[in-house]
């Protein structure tokens, strides 16, 4: 069970902050509610707290994996070479398991491939979808700006 000033991360929206949790009648049905605020994207959202696990919330990871990650990050792999569909859903699995290491990988392969010809428009938006979420958490775990956290989602040449 989560807590109140927990920091947490949500698959669908990136890293954020328990502010309550209440109890909520909709549509008909009472249950608790988790209040979360994502700063990133300067909002709020309410998450039933019994869908927590099945939507993948997870508490952030701490700064030594963090930073154990963001090494691996800077190790340039082998990526594989499927054709664009399949690499998508690939990607798109990685990224709703909410695991930073998957969210990482997308990071780099996205990169990789952008810097051999320009990615389409549903991988940019993805490129773009999983930085954030990433910048979000890498805020939360480390104290760094947006643009801190920025710069260390960035391959070297």
């Amino acid at each position: 069970m989560f807590q109140i000033g927990e920091k947490i991360f949500y698959p669908n929206h990136g890293a954020g902050i328990i502010q309550s949790i209440e109890e909520k009648t909709v549509l008909g049905k009472t249950q608790q509610y988790c209040v979360i605020n994502i700063p990133i994207s300067k909002m709020d959202i309410m998450i039933p707290v019994n869908s927590l696990e099945k939507l993948g919330v997870r508490t952030i990871v701490d700064q030594k994996e963090m930073e154990e990650i963001l090494l691996d990050f800077h190790h340039i792999v082998e990526h594989d070479t499927l054709p664009w569909k399949e690499r998508f859903k690939m990607n798109s699995e990685k990224i709703r398991t909410g695991d930073m290491r998957d969210s990482v990988q997308v990071v780099q392969d996205l990169l990789l491939r952008n810097k051999e010809k320009a990615l389409n428009g549903s991988e940019k938006k993805m490129l773009h979808e999983v930085q954030r979420f990433l910048i979000s958490e890498m805020i939360l775990v480390d104290e760094l700006t947006e643009t801190q956290a920025a710069d260390l989602l960035k391959l070297s040449s």
